[in-house]
């Protein structure tokens, strides 16, 4: 297995980076804790945190075992060390954050959503585009190996003509009044909470293993609590059920919620065409679930066995299992690799936080309008 790769052509593998990545992190909360574990993984050189004090950066780089916390953000962007900046920070400051860092030259992994406002993303994919750096959103759940096999047996017409999708992503985190968290505020989360939180994972899934989009839908969402612990009058909504029609014609229905008990990070699809049907769940990530009329079978994940795009995402033997640091890990990886100029398979970039941000717009408006919307390509 190669571990480097020099030039642009497409890679089968995950790649180590050519050199040593300078990383720096904006935010300290959970999502940057996941992606400094994962630069470290990628061998990067962890340069430091910006937050928004320099106590909270001091804090966020000790914790996760950085360089040095950063007086501000500026003074991170200011360093010429750094090349590529990890923005973790409340929703409604993606676009500002990714945008800054882009106009100084950084390659960007910028958690989602991109932007709040289709605008504002396409600006964000444009200037990337402009400028030939490295723009990354971590649609991670791709990098689970089984749902790669998943999406090649049914680019290989394993399953036939596709018919229908049915895919949820359901949590409980939010279940109770009592739950609460700075999502559920406009002025930090966005206009949409569940939908673009969890359902543009979904979405993205779905649309990734099946290898076409969602063109037309119809949206209906709830907010279950206008009132948390620390929150009253909450616009964001707690589940959104959606009817969606793809390019092909199959039809097929989305749940999204963060209200429903006893479901931790639950996020399944399952794709039935005209010769087979094929299921994934996260929470099951070693195995596939392939039906048929005569018979169904589970898929084990066994390196030896799966298609190389999978493969090359499975580290370890079989039996051994792999979960979601493992895909977040390979996501980061496969960003790097880019930076060196490989071209990995199935890196999720500012086109796709775009995408994203097109379908929750569509979603919103579907639900405003309690029609069906066509959905920008």
């Amino acid at each position: 297995m190669s571990n480097v790769c020099h030039d642009v052509r497409m890679t089968t593998d995950v790649i180590a980076p050519a050199r040593t990545r300078r990383a720096g992190f904006v935010g300290g909360g959970f999502m940057a804790a996941v992606h400094s574990r994962a630069a470290r993984a990628a061998r990067a050189d962890l340069v430091g945190a910006a937050s928004s004090s320099p106590s909270r950066a001091a804090a966020a780089a000790e914790r996760l075992g950085l360089g040095a916390g950063y007086d501000s953000f500026e003074a991170l962007l200011a360093d010429p060390d750094i090349e590529v900046v990890h923005i973790c920070t409340p929703n409604t400051t993606h676009a500002a954050f990714a945008r800054a860092a882009l106009q100084a030259g950084k390659h960007v992994i910028c958690e989602k959503p991109l932007a709040t406002t289709t605008a504002d993303a396409e600006a964000l994919a444009d200037l990337a585009a402009e400028r030939g750096l490295v723009a990354a959103v971590p649609f991670v759940y791709r990098f689970h190996p089984m749902a790669r096999e998943a999406r090649a047996r049914v680019a290989a017409g394993e399953t036939g003509r596709l018919l229908s999708v049915q895919g949820a992503y359901l949590q409980d985190w939010l279940a109770t009044p009592r739950d609460d968290d700075w999502r559920v505020d406009t002025a930090l989360g966005g206009p949409s909470r569940a939908f673009a939180d969890i359902g543009s994972h979904l979405v993205d899934l779905v649309e990734f293993v099946a290898g076409e989009r969602i063109v037309r839908l119809a949206a209906s969402t709830r907010t279950v609590y206008a009132e948390r612990a620390d929150h009253a009058a909450i616009e964001t909504e707690d589940l959104v059920a959606l009817v969606v029609e793809l390019s092909s014609g199959a039809l097929g229905t989305l749940l999204v919620s963060q209200v429903a008990p006893g479901r931790k990070n639950a996020l399944s699809i399952e794709l039935a065409g005209t010769d087979a049907s094929v299921r994934f769940e996260q929470e099951r990530p070693d195995t596939l679930w392939i039906g048929r009329t005569e018979a169904s079978s589970i898929v084990e994940r066994d390196p030896a066995r799966l298609a190389a795009d999978a493969a090359r995402l499975s580290l370890v033997p079989a039996g051994h299992p792999m979960g979601y640091q493992d895909a977040f890990n390979a996501f980061v990886a496969d960003a790097y690799a880019a930076i060196d100029g490989a071209r990995p398979e199935g890196l999720p970039t500012f086109a796709d936080g775009l995408r994203a941000a097109r379908v929750t717009e569509a979603v919103l408006r579907s639900a405003e309008r309690r029609d069906w919307v066509e959905v920008a390509a």
